[in-house]
Order: structure tokens, then sequence, then C-alpha cells
């Protein structure tokens, strides 16, 4: 069973620069088939956008995605797990700050992004995944 977030990341998540337009990134995500881009401003991630965060932020508000830069609807409170973190500690930290994802670093580097769902595959992870479910969404 593996025990280090490396053994269940998705490596290379996807990103963008933090002046990339909605549309862009909406369009990303779409040819990628993925729900989630991480916001980096020249070698530093300074948030992560799902695509809640654009329907809800930008879309419902009226924002022109064609001209809109994407950091106008990232969440920059950033919760982060490092690779060679225990398992565990990833599903703690989406339990306790009820989030679905998280960037996985080493050292300063970006290297991939765990979900619930990494989780859920590779370990009993019922408990943990209900009270993320049951918690309120994070703004």
């Amino acid at each position: 069973m593996p025990e280090t977030v490396r053994d269940v990341m998705t490596p290379y998540p996807a990103a963008v620069s933090a002046d990339t337009t909605l549309a862009d990134t909406a369009r990303l995500m779409r040819d990628k088939d993925i729900g989630d881009v991480l916001i980096t401003r020249g070698d530093r991630l300074v948030g992560i956008v799902t695509d809640r965060d654009v329907t809800i932020r930008a879309t419902a508000e009226g924002l022109d995605p064609s001209q809109t830069p994407i950091e106008t609807c990232l969440s920059s409170d950033l919760v982060v797990v490092g690779a060679g973190d225990d398992v565990d500690d990833a599903l703690a930290a989406l339990r306790d700050h009820a989030i679905r994802r998280v960037p996985v670093i080493d050292g300063d580097i970006v290297v991939g992004i765990v979900s619930i769902g990494d989780l859920a595959r590779e370990r009993d992870a019922g408990p943990a995944l209900a009270d993320i479910s049951a918690a309120p969404p994070s703004d």
C-alpha cells in the first residue's frame, strides 16, 4: 500500500500564469479534462482555480472571459503537502481545510497535485471523504 503522497499524486499538474485569461484557462481545463489549474507568477505558485471558481466568481459575475485574467478568481490561501508526506497527513489536510485537492511540493517546486479521488483509490478513505463532502465549501 502506498505510504507517501508521491506514490498517489498526479504528477505534472496543469498551471497557467496569473495573467492568463479566464477563457484560455477554461479551454485548458476542457482540453485536459481537468477541474483545476495551478496559478503561477513567474516561478512562484500563487493560487489554484477550479472550474467551480470560474463559474461562481467570474461567469456568474458577468466578467468577460476573453479579457479577464484568471487571477481575479483564484484561491490564494493555499494548503500544500510535501511529496514525502504520509498519505494520512494529506487526508488530514483535505479534511481539516474542507478542500478536495492540494498541490504537492518538493522543496519549493510544485511536483504534483493530490485529490480526494487519488487518495480514495489507494486507501479506505470513506470517513475522510465523508467529512470533506459534509463540510461547507471553501471560498
